[in-house]
């Protein structure tokens, strides 16, 4: 299942923060728009949003979920 987030990731060092997180929760099926204005986090997995922000969260970022 797809989950967008608006994140505070801002480059390619904050992506290389996330990966071990994001790979834990979604198997390697992810990715940051780091073009976007609100540097969207999309996510192709099972884990709820909540699982996915408090893996965002233990890398240190921040993400909201978009409707």
């Amino acid at each position: 299942m797809k989950k967008q987030f608006k994140t505070n990731v801002k480059c390619g060092a904050c992506v290389a923060t996330i990966t071990p997180e994001m790979e834990k929760i979604a198997a390697g099926s992810w990715q940051v728009d780091l073009t976007h204005p609100d540097r969207i986090l999309t996510v192709e997995s099972e884990k709820g949003a909540t699982e996915i922000i408090h893996a965002l969260e233990t890398a240190g970022y921040k993400g909201e979920l978009l409707s």
